[in-house]
């Protein structure tokens, strides 16, 4: 998709979103054969939930039907949240994931997989799990330090009711 009409398409939809109490996190255009399809992600604080996905897409739906953004050929609008394995790029994002398991990639080189505890304007708190017994660590990073960052997806993971039930026993 063009620069220009990435900018086009944000510029009339993020509106839309922002009335819904949503935010507009990506824009993608895609041809797919002969057809187009255009993919628009949402989110909020508290998730979006299908109720309020459905909801963002026929409110989409008609300002691009009634405008001329995507042109006369025919295309397909998907709308949706985040994957469960996002990739965190905003502030919001990072917010967002406090509690999450995330694997942080430096500019420096390395990586580190470890829990948000706490996010404020400068960087983040989290804790490293400890490995082969040893109790986990807390540590602080730089969002300057920070190249890339990614929520990882936790079969098995604890909530806080299970934790304290485990301490006191």
């Amino acid at each position: 998709m063009s620069t220009t009409q990435s900018e086009r398409l944000r510029e009339l939809l993020e509106p839309l979103v922002r009335s819904q109490g949503l935010d507009l996190e990506e824009i993608a255009l895609d041809s797919v054969g002969r057809k187009r399809v255009l993919r628009v992600v949402v989110d909020s604080d508290s998730g979006a939930d299908l109720d309020a996905v459905a909801d963002v897409s026929r409110t989409l739906s008609a300002k691009l039907d009634e405008t001329d953004a995507m042109g006369q050929g025919a295309y397909d609008l998907e709308v949706g949240t985040p994957g469960a394995e996002r990739a965190l790029t905003e502030h919001r994002h990072y917010v967002r994931a406090t509690e999450r398991l995330v694997k942080f990639q430096f500019s420096e080189g390395g990586d580190l997989v470890a829990r948000i505890l706490a996010v404020d304007e400068d960087g983040l708190d989290v804790e490293v799990p400890g490995v082969k017994g040893r109790k986990a660590t807390t540590r602080r990073l730089a969002f300057a330090d920070i190249e890339k960052a990614r929520v990882q997806v936790e079969f098995n993971r604890k909530d806080n009711k299970d934790m304290k039930e485990e301490e006191e026993a």
